[in-house]
């Protein structure tokens, strides 16, 4: 009876110590668990974190193709502007060279009719300020070869000094004499002479 009795106390002892013993190990399970499981709130501040910036991200790449979209149509419009420019340009430079100025008879006084081709000449050469020229002076067949080349480089120094009071820099333009050399028209008319006696303007520099 009483080894039966021990054998009960011991097999009691036992169980409630494989208990106590199971009972710790799963507490500690579970703290671990605890531990290592982050918060509802702490999970949803990391994602909420995250998603700003990656948004972020997406907002400063999508400024920056927008910015490099707008830079390239601005260097496209400022090509065809210059390239506009440029056309406006040699237009004007081809009109400038076309337009001559003619004198009467003997004579190196600036027309009146001529005085606003002058002009026109004048604010090409001012909005285009590299831009050199020579002046030509031209004169008909009559009179000697001296005389003529006399009066051509009056005729190129008349339309200088011109320019020159419509405000064009002197050291833009030089003059240069053909006299009767270089004559537009052939003939022994007034018409035929009428065209000789002429200024033409060159652009020697741009």
């Amino acid at each position: 009876m009483k080894r039966n009795l021990i054998t009960a106390t011991l097999v009691i002892l036992t169980c409630s110590s494989v208990f106590l013993l199971f009972s710790c190990t799963k507490k500690q399970v579970l703290t671990a668990e605890k531990e290592t499981k982050a918060p509802p709130t702490e999970v949803a501040k990391v994602e909420k974190e995250t998603t700003v910036v990656k948004d972020q991200q997406q907002a400063e790449s999508k400024e920056a193709e927008r910015v490099r979209t707008a830079t390239l149509e601005e260097l496209e419009v400022a090509k065809k502007q210059e390239a506009e420019a440029k056309a406006w340009q040699e237009k004007a430079a081809v009109k400038f060279e076309a337009e001559s100025i003619y004198f009467d008879f003997d004579k190196s006084s600036i027309r009146k009719e001529y005085r606003s081709v002058l002009e026109k000449k004048a604010e090409f050469l001012k909005d285009n300020t590299s831009i050199h020229i020579r002046i030509e002076g031209n004169c008909d067949k009559r009179g000697s070869n001296e005389y003529n080349l006399a009066l051509g480089e009056r005729r190129a120094n008349s339309a200088k000094r011109f320019l020159v009071s419509l405000g064009v820099s002197p050291d833009r333009m030089v003059t240069l004499s053909y006299g009767e050399e270089r004559p537009l028209a052939l003939g022994h008319s007034e018409d035929a002479w009428a065209k000789n006696r002429r200024d033409d303007f060159v652009i020697t520099e741009k």
